[in-house]
C-alpha cells in the first residue's frame, strides 16, 4: 500500500542527509569539511603517469637451473648414476652419463614422486623434459613448466612493485598484469616519474660478503665496482647475508657523524649469522652489496649481536629513504624493464572532465523538461528523486574513496537514463490501473507494484553485467562498472524509497480530487 511509517520515513531522509554530506564535502574546502573523504580523479581526468614494465625471465631460469643442478648431484650421488661434464649452457642442464645409469636416470625422472622434477597435476606434465643423444643428456623446463615459473615470478614482482608504490603513497595507483611477463602502472596526479622508474628500475638484491683475502679462496671471489665510483673490489661469493633475512629498513641522521644513515633490523636467524660474521671477521671489511654494486665496505669494529645494523654511503636523505624502501618491500626475482612510458597532461584531463560535465548537464536537461512536460506534478517528482539519486551516487563513491574516470562518467549518464526508465515505467502502468479502477489510491499501489518486476528484472540483468566487468575488466572498464552498478541500487532506492513516499503524500493530499496522470 501507499503508506509509509513515520519511522520509515524518518530513516529514509536521514540515510539520504548522510549520503548527500558526503556528496558535498568533494566540493568542500579540506579545513571545512567534518569528514575528510573526496572522490579520487582517475589518469584521463587527473593527468598522470603511465607505465608498461616487462619482466626479464632470463635470470630467473638460470638461477633455478643453478639450484636443479646442485639437487641432480646430490639425487645421482644417492642413486650411483655415473656422470661427467654437467653444465649450464643455453638455459639447458647437460651432461655425460654412461649406458648403464641411463635406463635408472630414465626411470627416476620419469617418476611423478620424485623430488627432482615436479609433476603437475592439472596439466598432466612435468616441470622438465629432457632428451637423451649418444650419452648426452639435456634437461630443460617443459612449456608448461615455463608458465608455472613465469605465472610465479610476475605474481610475486606485481606484489613488489605495489608495495613499493603504495610506501611513496600515490594517490590511488592502479597496477595490473598484463599477460605473463608484464605490469601495467597508472599512476594519477604524477607528472614526473623519474623517482618511481628509478625504483622500479633496481631489483634491490642485497647482499653481505667480506672483501676477499688471498687466503681466502675456498667459495671463489668476483670483481665488483663501488656504486657511483670506478673503484672496485674483489668479494667473495660467500653470502653472509641476504636481503631476505631483513625485517625493517629506516633512513636516519647519525647523531656522531651527522651522516645520513639507513638503519636495519634483521630476523632469529640473519641476527645470529650477522652476529657470527662479525665476531669472527673483526678488522676485515664487510662489502655491502646492491644489485651487484659495492654501497659501502666499512671495517668491522666489533661484534654487531644485537640484530641490528646499518648501512653509511653518503647517502642524502632521499636516496637513504629510497634504499629504505627497496629494502623494506624485498628484492624483485628479475629485473624489470620499461618498454612503454606516457604522461597524461593535467589540461587534457580539464578538458576531460568539462566536456563529461557538458553532456551530463545536457542530458539531465533534456531528461528533465521531458518528464515535466509528459508527466506534470508527477514528473516534478521524478525529477527530484532524479537529482537525490545523483547526489547518493556521489556520496557512496566519495564514502569508498573510488577513483572516477571518464568511462566512470558515462556511466553516471547513463544512470540518469535508467533512473528516468524506472519512472517511466511506473506511470505507464499507473495510467492503465487509473482506466479500469476507480479509486485513485488503488490505482497508484496497483501501478508501482505490477511494475516492480519489469524494473527489477532490468535493473538485476544490468547489475549482474557491471559486477562481470566489474571482475573482469580493468582500468576505465572498472571505473564504468563501478559507477553503473552503484547507480543501478541508488535508482532503486530513490524510486521506491523517496519517489514513492513523495508520491503517495501527494495522492493522500489530493484523494477527494480526481487525479490525473
Amino acid at each position: 500500500m501507499l503508506y509509509f511509517s513515520k519511522l520509515r520515513i524518518f530513516l529514509t531522509y536521514t540515510f539520504i542527509l548522510c549520503i548527500s554530506y558526503f556528496a558535498l564535502s568533494n566540493f568542500l574546502h579540506k579545513d571545512n569539511a567534518f569528514i575528510n573523504k573526496k572522490i579520487n580523479l582517475g589518469l584521463d581526468l587527473q593527468g598522470g603517469s603511465y607505465l608498461l614494465l616487462e619482466i626479464d625471465n632470463a635470470p630467473i631460469i638460470l638461477q633455478k637451473l643453478q639450484n636443479k643442478l646442485i639437487s641432480l648431484k646430490n639425487n645421482f650421488k644417492e642413486n650411483n648414476i655415473n656422470y661427467r661434464n654437467i653444465k649450464i649452457l643455453n638455459e639447458k642442464i647437460t651432461f655425460n652419463i654412461d649406458n648403464l645409469s641411463i635406463n635408472k636416470f630414465e626411470e627416476i625422472f620419469s617418476d611423478k614422486n620424485n623430488p627432482i622434477n615436479t609433476y603437475y597435476d592439472r596439466f598432466k606434465s612435468f616441470e622438465f623434459e629432457y632428451i637423451i643423444q649418444e650419452q648426452t643428456v639435456s634437461i630443460y623446463y617443459s612449456k608448461y613448466g615455463l608458465v608455472e615459473l613465469k605465472n610465479s615470478s610476475i605474481d610475486q614482482a606485481l606484489e613488489i612493485v605495489r608495495r613499493r608504490i603504495d610506501e611513496l603513497g600515490t594517490n590511488e595507483p592502479n597496477i595490473l598484469k598484463r599477460g605473463n611477463e608484464r605490469i601495467l602502472v597508472e599512476l594519477p596526479g604524477l607528472d614526473d616519474p623519474s623517482r618511481i622508474k628509478n625504483l622500479l628500475g633496481k631489483t634491490a638484491n642485497l647482499s653481505f660478503r667480506f672483501i676477499s683475502q688471498k687466503t681466502e679462496e675456498n667459495f671463489g671471489s668476483e670483481s665488483l665496482n663501488f656504486e657511483n665510483s670506478d673503484e672496485k673490489a674483489l668479494v667473495s661469493k660467500r653470502i653472509i647475508l641476504s636481503g631476505d633475512n631483513l625485517i625493517d629498513a629506516k633512513p636516519r641522521v647519525d647523531n656522531q657523524t651527522n651522516e645520513t644513515i639507513v638503519s636495519f633490523s634483521l630476523d632469529r636467524l640473519g641476527a645470529k649469522r650477522f652476529g657470527k660474521a662479525t665476531t669472527t671477521g673483526i678488522g676485515r671489511r664487510l662489502a655491502i652489496v646492491l644489485d651487484n654494486k659495492i654501497i659501502s665496505a666499512p671495517v668491522i669494529r666489533d661484534a654487531i649481536v644485537g640484530g641490528n645494523g646499518q648501512i653509511s654511503g653518503n647517502f642524502t636523505f632521499q636516496s637513504a629513504t629510497d634504499l629504505a624502501l627497496l629494502l623494506r618491500s624485498g628484492a624483485l626475482p628479475a629485473p624489470l624493464t620499461i618498454i612503454e612510458e606516457r604522461t597524461v597532461g593535467p589540461d587534457l584531463g580539464q578538458d576531460s572532465i568539462k566536456s563529461g560535465i557538458i553532456s551530463l548537464i545536457i542530458g539531465f536537461s533534456l531528461v528533465v523538461f521531458f518528464m515535466f512536460i509528459k508527466y506534470r506534478i508527477f514528473g516534478l517528482i521524478a525529477n527530484f528523486a532524479l537529482i537525490i539519486n545523483l547526489f547518493l551516487l556521489i556520496g557512496i563513491l566519495t564514502i569508498f574513496e573510488a577513483t572516477l574516470t571518464l568511462p566512470g562518467i558515462a556511466g553516471i549518464i547513463l544512470t540518469v537514463g535508467m533512473a528516468v526508465d524506472a519512472n517511466v515505467l511506473i506511470y505507464e502502468r499507473i495510467k492503465e490501473e487509473l482506466k479500469i479502477e476507480n479509486n485513485t489510491l488503488i490505482a497508484f499501489d496497483d501501478g508501482y507494484r505490477k511494475s516492480r518486476t519489469a524494473i527489477l528484472d532490468a535493473n538485476i540483468t544490468t547489475l549482474i553485467s557491471a559486477c562481470i566487468l566489474f571482475i573482469m575488466g580493468s582500468g576505465p572498464i572498472k571505473g564504468f562498472s563501478i559507477t553503473l552498478g552503484v547507480g543501478i541500487l541508488t535508482t532503486l532506492f530513490s524510486v521506491y524509497f523517496l519517489a514513492r513516499q513523495l508520491t503517495s503524500f501527494y495522492i493522500y493530499k489530493n484523494k477527494t480530487n480526481s487525479t490525473k496522470l
